[in-house]
């Protein structure tokens, strides 16, 4: 056990259990997770039915989360979504080549899916060991849009936070067809997953649109299943309120910046892994979470097709990601407890402690040791984890060696390092 981990479990028995509930999500009640930011208190992702069930996402989840609005605790949510829908039908036609609106509905809502996680209940019996149920059950429901097909396959892409944890994926089609789905592949920090199903005929694939070209007040459309199956293919139109966004959130493999495109266009529990669609009827963004708290409305964030294409097509080519790997443990400076850095005269407020170095990986060659912080990697400063992933995965590639910055023992060192592939004996890592 490292000095950190000493003083971390000191703190945890220190903290006042009151003041301790206030930074843990209140999403998943047997694992909790700490918030990091007024920003990530209110976003949540919107596949319908997440919040509270038995299923462990830590991806976006905060605390003070309104959750997921069913039809028994607000019956007036069913309605305000079939009056978005309404809204969204009456326009007569939309901007670009001039297409009727319901023209470009009906086409683009072929292409739109509902996803169904069934996973398997789990429980521990009086004699302490573990049971499974031998059916399992409904974990959630989300969207999800098909983007290709073929004499085998259809292939349609979702979030990972609708797939993840999935004993089962059950793929409802739009004309009421339910086929068996399969994970090709999921990212867990981009929040991307592809899910196949047996091809057939009917199937209809949308055609990517080009995110890049999208401005400030252009018309769209997002079609998804709002609360579960039974308002699939709903349809609510609003505009690009904002374009390249990027919002640091939480998932299952740690802090990440997340591409988006803002749009006014309601997003509701269920929309998630659902398209946002521009004038013509090309998919521009996947639907994926939202800001709310009261008093706030009309936040709801999309990834750019431009950067869903081609993580889809690795997915669909190798099944996973690959990105450059340390292999190392990580927590940011700023997590850091505040005696901590007193007692070792620390004078830093911004970088990452290094909590544990991976036996055989490229960080333990360059000579990283537990305890050191990362300032900056070839002269760039980093400032916390996510920042530090965003600068190695976008910037350099497997095999490249770069330059790291720490500080140990209240010196500044550099190392060199070469860096390897996250893919080891099928096994994705993440640093």
């Amino acid at each position: 056990m490292s000095n950190y981990d000493e003083y971390k479990d000191e703190e945890t028995e220190k903290s006042n259990p009151s003041e301790r509930e206030t930074i843990e999500t209140l999403v998943v009640p047997e694992k909790k997770q700490k918030s990091a930011g007024w920003l990530r208190t209110y976003i949540f992702p919107t596949g319908s039915g997440f919040i509270g069930a038995t299923i462990a996402v830590l991806i976006l989840f905060q605390t003070e989360i309104v959750g997921p609005v069913t039809a028994e605790e607000n019956p007036d949510s069913t309605n305000e979504t079939a009056e978005q829908s309404l809204e969204a039908t009456e326009l007569s036609s939309m901007s670009g080549d001039a297409l009727i609106i319901e023209d470009v509905i009906e086409s683009a809502s072929k292409s739109i899916v509902g996803i169904v996680n069934i996973q398997q209940e789990s429980w521990q019996t009086p004699t302490g060991q573990t049971a499974q149920s031998e059916e399992g059950v409904a974990a959630g429901t989300g969207s999800g849009v098909i983007i290709d097909t073929n004499e085998d396959y259809t292939y349609i892409v979702t979030n990972n936070h609708v797939t993840e944890g999935a004993n089962e994926i059950e793929v409802s089609l739009e004309n009421g067809e339910t086929r068996i789905g399969e994970v090709v592949g999921s990212d867990t920090l981009t929040d991307l997953s592809v899910v196949q199903v047996e091809s057939s005929e009917d199937d209809i694939a949308m055609k990517f649109g080009d995110s890049s070209a999208l401005r400030v007040g252009e018309e769209v459309l997002a079609i998804g299943n709002p609360l579960g199956l039974e308002l699939s293919k709903t349809v609510t139109q609003g505009i690009i309120s904002a374009i390249d966004r990027s919002l640091e959130i939480d998932t299952s493999a740690g802090s990440w910046d997340l591409s988006v495109v803002q749009t006014d266009a309601a997003i509701n529990p269920g929309n998630s892994g659902g398209a946002l669609i521009n004038s013509t009827g090309e998919l521009i963004g996947i639907n994926s979470l939202k800001i709310t708290d009261s008093g706030i409305e009309g936040l709801g964030f999309a990834i750019p097709s431009d950067e869903v294409q081609p993580i889809v097509e690795e997915l669909i080519a190798n099944g996973s990601i690959a990105r450059p790997y340390l292999g190392i443990g990580l927590t940011d400076v700023a997590e850091i407890p505040p005696f901590y850095i007193e007692e070792r005269g620390l004078e830093v407020e911004e970088g990452v402690l290094i909590t544990a170095v991976e036996e055989g990986s490229a960080a333990q060659t360059a000579g990283l040791e537990v305890e050191d912080i990362i300032l900056s990697i070839e002269g760039e400063a980093i400032t916390n984890s996510a920042d530090l992933r965003k600068n190695l995965y976008s910037a350099y590639s497997i095999g490249d060696e770069i330059s790291i910055t720490v500080l140990r023992d209240q010196t500044e060192q550099t190392v060199q390092l070469t860096l390897t592939s996250n893919q080891v004996d099928d096994e994705i890592k993440i640093n």
